[in-house]
């Protein structure tokens, strides 16, 4: 549910030392080659940093850390202003990984369930999430980036990285370099068709398709800054209500994150509202206030899962996010004047 407290932190693990600058290491600037280049290799630990075995070695730097090292097989293809990785994890073992670099970072979970954990991405509360496959995350340059795993099942992921310098500006609304706000286990279908097609030509390892590469290369970073497209920094919402820029981002966030307690300065900021402009301008927009509209729909997706057959209320509660089974019959009494049992047998 929606709450009023400040953003989450991670308390058992701290994602980063706090950095005096965000200037990384000259060392550990992203080197893009104007020719693309694939090769399959094992990270290994060297000193504090990671490197790369084979002659591609320091071709992505700075990449995503995994630790351990090595239970994830990395295949790593670089070209001019991008690079990308497809990472397979080996083993179900306990594992970290972190990033923070002058790059962007956009993160496509093709298979992720986790026993435990948690995924933090500066200026976002953190998400304990347990199935995560299919989702993707965006870490802005110069954000951190810190994931925790137990893991449920082996994880497969793929790793895009942007040079801010050569991302492309949405025409209208002039967003590009800088502007892009970080998201967390997000669903966008254009983006996600883009970066699967991507990662199967990184599998394949083909030389032949180069200029397809760099085509779908390029539409991936036109789309992330599609996502914010149409989004000026502004105070006050148009009309009173949200601009169709503002609901489409806070509707999605919600979506994604049903089963989780958002903060509402977390919606404020996606939309570059004070906490008091959006509260009223998204009830002006919507006829409710936001933790209304988290909850109903909760109870929306809840009733279709009570649509299937022999369904446990027990797990429908905990999978929508309630930690008692009372709460979530209170909850949706309150919202169908019926209870979770007693609206499942009248679909029967």
């Amino acid at each position: 549910m929606l709450t009023n407290s400040p953003s989450a932190k991670v308390t058992s693990y701290r994602p980063f030392e706090p950095r005096p600058s965000r200037k990384p290491a000259t060392a550990n600037v992203l080197s893009f080659d104007r020719r693309s280049h694939i090769d399959e290799k094992v990270y290994v630990r060297s000193g504090h940093a990671v490197g790369l075995q084979g002659a591609a070695a320091g071709a992505i730097s700075p990449a995503v850390d995994i630790f351990p090292a090595d239970i994830a097989r990395r295949r790593a293809v670089t070209w001019d202003g991008m690079a990308a990785e497809v990472v397979q994890t080996t083993r179900r073992q306990a594992s970290e990984y972190r990033f923070c670099a002058q790059r962007h970072l956009l993160i496509v979970y093709e298979q992720g369930v986790r026993n435990d954990g948690e995924t933090f991405v500066e200026g976002l509360p953190r998400s304990t999430l347990r199935d995560f496959k299919h989702k993707l995350t965006f870490v802005p340059a110069g954000h951190q980036y810190y994931e925790r795993q137990d893991p449920r099942v082996l994880t497969r992921v793929a790793y895009f990285y942007f040079d801010p310098a050569k991302m492309p500006t949405h025409p209208e609304s002039g967003i590009g370099t800088g502007s892009l706000a970080p998201r967390l286990f997000f669903e966008d279908a254009a983006l996600w068709n883009t970066a699967l097609k991507l990662k199967r030509l990184i599998e394949s390892a083909r030389s032949d398709n180069r200029a397809y590469f760099e085509a779908l290369g390029s539409v991936l970073t036109h789309e992330l800054v599609r996502l914010d497209a149409g989004a000026p920094r502004i105070e006050a919402p148009a009309r009173g209500g949200l601009a169709a820029w503002q609901g489409r981002i806070v509707t999605e966030y919600i979506e994604a994150h049903l089963a989780e307690q958002i903060p509402l300065a977390t919606l404020a900021q996606l939309v570059r509202l004070s906490p008091t402009y959006f509260c009223r301008a998204f009830k002006q927009s919507f006829g409710v206030p936001p933790h209304r509209y988290h909850n109903n729909r909760r109870i929306e997706h809840a009733k279709m899962l009570l649509a299937r057959p022999a369904p446990s209320v027990t797990d429908i509660g905990l999978t929508m996010g309630f930690s008692e089974t009372s709460s979530f019959t209170s909850a949706f009494r309150k919202a169908t004047g019926q209870t979770p049992t007693a609206y499942h047998r009248s679909l029967a």
